[in-house]
């Protein structure tokens, strides 16, 4: 299987991670390293990530990936055994893809700026509502939680965890004040001592870049 996508791209985090988790072998192909429109031939929707499965087959958007890596992969599964956890696992990740991440991404901020004309106050002001009120609503899903664990939703991490590290970095990329959210940093801190996480982290990737000038600017 062929993973494309680029090293600053939280979607492409969450599905190295997963894959890292399952221990199913890849490889990760950056985006820059394709041919001017080759991209948009194999996936038209052209977001990133995608992933070639072969067979003439290239799957986008990570929720789909993940729900194909799930099905065909299941062992170890990413999801609680228990049918209500694995409900609320999915719940929490589809309000980060959904409701977070889709509302806060480049193309979005540079709308925003470039085509509606708005400030670098009234960019920061839509970032800081939307990402306040997605961090809120993770950080009281966790208080409610009938058996508090020290991943999201167990003692292993997966599907709701893999969704929420990336985000957390992409929003203190974005400035964001993480500190009124304890449960989810004490997820974090779980998650970011282990391999599978580590080597899924942009840093880690060979095309990462070796200015952090190039940083800033890049899609996320």
């Amino acid at each position: 299987m062929r993973l494309i996508s680029r090293w600053q791209n939280s979607a492409g985090e969450r599905v190295r991670i997963a894959l890292n988790l399952k221990g199913i072998a890849y490889r990760y192909v950056p985006v820059s390293s394709l041919e001017p429109g080759e991209y948009r031939r194999l996936n038209p929707q052209g977001l990133l990530p995608a992933l070639d499965i072969g067979g003439g087959h290239v799957v986008p958007q990570s929720s789909a990936i993940l729900s194909y890596v799930e099905e065909t992969y299941p062992d170890p599964s990413l999801l609680p055994e228990d049918p209500a956890l694995r409900a609320e696992a999915r719940g929490f990740a589809a309000h980060i893809a959904s409701e977070m991440h889709a509302l806060t991404v480049q193309r979005v901020r540079h709308f925003l700026r470039d085509d509606l004309g708005a400030g670098e106050a009234e960019v920061k002001r839509w970032l800081v509502h939307w990402l306040s009120r997605g961090f809120t609503a993770l950080e009281e899903t966790l208080a409610q939680r009938q058996s508090p664990s020290p991943f999201c939703f167990g003692d292993r991490p997966g599907w709701a965890d893999l969704h929420l590290i990336p985000q957390m970095s992409n929003a203190r990329r974005l400035g964001h004040d993480l500190t009124p959210y304890p449960l989810l940093l004490a997820v974090e801190q779980q998650c970011v001592t282990l391999e599978a996480f580590r080597t899924a982290r942009p840093e880690a990737q060979p095309d990462f870049p070796e200015t952090d000038g190039q940083a800033e600017t890049a899609s996320y």
